[in-house]
């Protein structure tokens, strides 16, 4: 895979759990490898102080510049489901838009790495999710898990419906964003022997994160 043009989708359990930052650590665990990377935010719902701060991280974690519209073809005003904030401001969300700017990001970088919204089936307009969004990009696919109450339930689930899709899952991303989860350990090892993909890493409770220590949490030597 390092002679070609590749990617990754990074999806997660439930919205909240870290796929922003995890997306972020990420490139810069590739871009301190030397490849050129960037990152995409094809939906964005929910903009605060006038910015949508997930696409600024983004942008920020990678080292190749492009315009604002390719990262995020659709920022949404409202923190809501995609395809409800969509419909609020007048918009249909057209899986064919982010395919497009996709394509150009392809040619920009070693690497795109691409953030969903929310969860793996939530809806993006009236008759597709972002399982589909998955699907037309045609990328492998990176689970994060937010390890908190109720988090093995949630991610067995989503790899079912991502191995439903014919996507590669290349491995998952226990992110602890409960620092008082309790029995934090035993959780992870039962996802381990219940998910039949290897595990990149355990990102630690870091709060505000920084992106040079946590990306050291981060091991991309099985998948690239």
């Amino acid at each position: 895979m390092n002679s070609i043009k590749a990617g990754f989708f990074v999806t997660g359990t439930d919205t909240g759990v870290g796929k922003t930052l995890v997306s972020s650590l990420i490139l810069h665990a590739l871009s301190t490898r030397g490849k050129k990377v960037v990152g995409m935010k094809p939906i964005a719902a929910g903009k605060e102080n006038g910015k949508w701060l997930d696409v600024e991280l983004l942008q920020t974690a990678g080292n190749v510049r492009v315009a604002y519209e390719l990262m995020c073809p659709y920022a949404l005003d409202q923190a809501v489901a995609p395809h409800i904030a969509a419909s609020q401001e007048g918009v249909e969300i057209d899986l064919a838009t982010i395919n497009s700017a996709f394509q150009v990001l392809k040619k920009a970088a070693d690497y795109v790495v691409v953030e969903g919204v929310g969860g793996f089936l939530v809806p993006v307009n009236s008759y597709q999710d972002t399982s589909n969004m998955a699907q037309s990009l045609g990328l492998p696919v990176i689970l994060v898990v937010g390890m908190r109450l109720g988090c093995i339930n949630h991610a067995l689930l989503t790899v079912q419906a991502v191995h439903r899709t014919g996507l590669p899952l290349l491995g998952w991303i226990a992110n602890c964003i409960d620092p008082e989860m309790q029995v934090l350990e035993e959780n992870i090892m039962a996802l381990q022997h219940r998910i039949d993909r290897p595990l990149l890493g355990t990102v630690p409770y870091n709060s505000p994160p920084d992106l040079r220590v946590l990306s050291h949490f981060i091991d991309l030597s099985e998948v690239i």
